[in-house]
């Protein structure tokens, strides 16, 4: 349809459980969020099976499936997008891992955040790494909070097997070392072990952490690489999709899909990847967006990370922020014709802290799309809509009218 519009939410994480702290029911339907379910009413409503069978139920594999990508050509790790997103230029030969700062106690890991340290004081851990840890074509590149890159330009392997701490907290910090899957990944899983464990005697006793315990904070006394991938080979969206995209998220992850995938992806001041990010300030950059693009990807990570805190009064606070602050306010200036679409990249339940790989739900309206029967937004209600069963790119082909609604 000639100059129709295009916003997609993305809640990373939002879909979860029935939750015994919310009365047995899940975030998404014990939170107030009336613009969430004004588009399943108004709309159409499904599941989206994001995750593929021998892939972890990853954020960059649930992202790529959401943006009408199929994982198994274009997946290069997590590290890769997020070089991408922060200008870090890869040759062909360079590897890139997502480096993070975590904090381990009595040897188990802790947070996979470091008490969600800024981005000012990890900027001066990751210096203090890049000054103290000094092997041959290793770089240390600081970006957001606790999420870094590490760029491997010396001979590397990817047949490594290497953990995201995320997927591991509380659990024993020996256990998840880098390991070799084939002996040509030995010497590259020894140099991440190594980093790994001299990094504790540069970050444990720096002035940043000093000063955050002294604040009873967490302190950021290791650093985790893991996700090993190089440059990706990718096909334009507009090629695809035949619209010119843009992204407007917080992460380096989801900036770097969308410069991989040539979306404008600007940074947005104010947008911090956590529940106190400014959601009104990426509503208004995503209304700047669509003057001059077709189809703008808002992405809010705070619900996924209230789910890594294992804290459903958050997660269930952070929905509300992202429906009251965010999506009304880009609802009620949407120029028109539009359609938009709400929906989480994978479940993170509170019950486990981390992601898993069922479908999510999806809701959809706009014009051309024809509502079926479903009367709010969750887990259960999309679970009766008129497409139950979604997977990968099905939901970004059905929301850009490649098939019909």
């Amino acid at each position: 349809m000639q100059g129709l519009k295009h916003v997609v939410f993305l809640g990373d994480g939002m879909a979860d459980e029935p939750i015994e702290a919310l009365g047995g029911r899940t975030a998404l339907e014990a939170a107030q969020k009336p613009h969430m379910d004004r588009i399943a009413r108004e709309g159409v409503c499904g599941l989206l099976r994001t995750t593929l069978d021998g892939l972890p139920p990853d954020s960059t594999v649930a992202n790529l499936s959401v943006l009408g990508y199929d994982p198994r050509e274009c997946l290069e790790g997590r590290g890769v997008l997020e070089a991408a997103a922060m200008g870090v230029a890869l040759g062909p030969d360079d590897h890139a891992m997502r480096l993070n700062l975590i904090h381990v106690a009595d040897g188990r890991i802790v947070t996979h955040s470091a008490g969600n340290i800024t981005t000012p004081e990890a900027a001066a851990l990751i210096a203090a790494l890049r000054a103290g840890l000094r092997f041959d074509g290793v770089e240390f590149h600081p970006g957001v909070s606790y999420r870094h890159v590490l760029k491997l330009t010396r001979p590397a392997s990817k047949a490594i097997e290497c953990f995201a701490p995320h997927d591991h907290l509380d659990e024993p910090m020996a256990g998840w070392m880098p390991r070799a899957t084939a002996p040509e990944g030995e010497a590259t899983a020894h140099l991440l072990r190594e980093i790994i464990e001299q990094s504790h005697g540069i970050l444990r006793d720096h002035p940043v952490n000093q000063d955050r315990a002294r604040r009873g904070l967490q302190t950021a006394n290791f650093c985790w690489p893991w996700s090993i991938g190089r440059r990706p080979r990718m096909k334009a969206f507009e090629e695809l999709y035949g619209l010119r995209g843009a992204v407007v998220a917080a992460v380096d992850l989801i900036r770097g899909l969308g410069v991989c995938a040539g979306m404008f992806a600007p940074a947005i001041k104010g947008a911090t990847g956590l529940w106190d990010t400014d959601y009104e300030a990426k509503a208004d950059a995503a209304l700047r967006l669509l003057e001059d693009h077709d189809l703008v990807y808002v992405h809010v990570e705070a619900a996924d990370e209230a789910s890594h805190e294992g804290s459903a009064d958050l997660k269930r606070r952070c929905i509300e922020d992202l429906d009251r602050r965010l999506i009304a306010r880009v609802l009620d200036r949407l120029p028109q014709p539009a359609r938009v679409a709400v929906l989480p990249d994978h479940p993170t339940p509170i019950r486990i802290r981390t992601h898993a790989a069922t479908p999510v739900p999806f809701a959809m309206m706009g014009p051309g799309i024809e509502p079926d029967a479903v009367a709010s937004y969750s887990e259960s209600a999309c679970a009766q809509g008129r497409y139950p069963n979604l997977a990968g790119a099905d939901f970004m082909r059905l929301f850009t009218g490649v098939v019909t609604p």
